[in-house]
């Protein structure tokens, strides 16, 4: 028996159908991200419940509203009747298996490792929802958004710790990685060999004193007093719903990213 679904996600089920273009369920929040971007708004059945919070969705929450959320139980989606489901790369054997089964679509995206990657993610998904155009086209934004934060030639880089809760960081082989560097900074733990949720010691922060502290979250390590003693060193917030999902969200995290170099350089590229 399916379980009784929420207002929202009933009325969804009624949504007419867009002539011979797919009708989606987005249960990954980078999905949501590029859906919202090149979807006509009646293929998007449902957003990811990851997306309803606002402390760290990557869309506006005014967006997310428009449309029934799930948290992705195969009744569901079921219940919601796509013709393509949307995940990440991690999804449960048995899930898989329940919706071949039912004779659901579903394609997944891979972990985005940097900028290359993000910009496969959005041509795909435009290709899958039937606007490939509408993909071209967001790749040229987020394309010029990179060449317009990008350092003057020459600029020394800025050395910076993206440094996230209970002092973990984003290292080697990251997308955030990818775009520190894109924007004119050194991210020192990356360089250090740290990778992926690494935790960087608060002893190595203060041996070894980058530029700028990037701090994600509210976590009590990122306000530790013994930071005090880093006179030379700036913190800055970095927002959580810039720092996980590629696509549009680049766009808004290059921009924050070069407004942040700039700053630091009082206000020269």
């Amino acid at each position: 028996m399916l379980a009784a679904l929420s207002p929202t996600v009933a009325a969804a089920r009624v949504t007419p159908r867009a002539a011979s273009l797919p009708r989606i369920v987005s249960l990954n929040p980078c999905s949501d991200a590029i859906l919202a971007e090149v979807a006509d708004p009646a293929q998007i059945l449902a957003y990811s419940a990851y997306s309803r919070d606002p402390a760290s969705s990557s869309l506006p929450i005014s967006e997310v509203r428009r449309h029934a959320t799930t948290h992705g139980t195969i009744e569901e989606v079921v219940a919601l009747q796509p013709d393509v489901v949307i995940d990440g790369e991690f999804v449960a054997p048995a899930t898989r298996a329940a919706y071949r089964r039912l004779g659901l679509r579903l394609e997944t995206l891979r972990t985005q490792h940097n900028v290359a990657d993000s910009l496969g993610d959005v041509r795909r998904l435009a290709a899958i929802i039937g606007h490939p155009e509408r993909g071209e086209a967001l790749v040229r934004r987020i394309e010029a958004a990179l060449a317009a934060a990008a350092p003057p030639p020459g600029a020394v880089p800025v050395d910076a710790v993206l440094w996230e809760w209970g002092g973990m960081v984003a290292g080697q082989g990251t997308l955030i990685d990818d775009l520190l560097g894109r924007t004119g900074f050194a991210n020192l733990p990356a360089r250090e060999g740290y990778g992926q949720a690494d935790i960087y010691p608060l002893e190595r922060m203060l041996a070894h004193p980058p530029r700028v502290i990037l701090t994600v979250g509210h976590d009590r390590m990122l306000r530790h007093p013994a930071l005090g003693v880093l006179t030379g060193t700036m913190r800055a917030e970095f927002p959580a719903g810039l720092l996980y999902c590629g696509g549009p969200t680049i766009i808004r995290a290059a921009a924050r990213l070069a407004a942040l170099r700039r700053s630091l350089n009082g206000g020269r590229g």
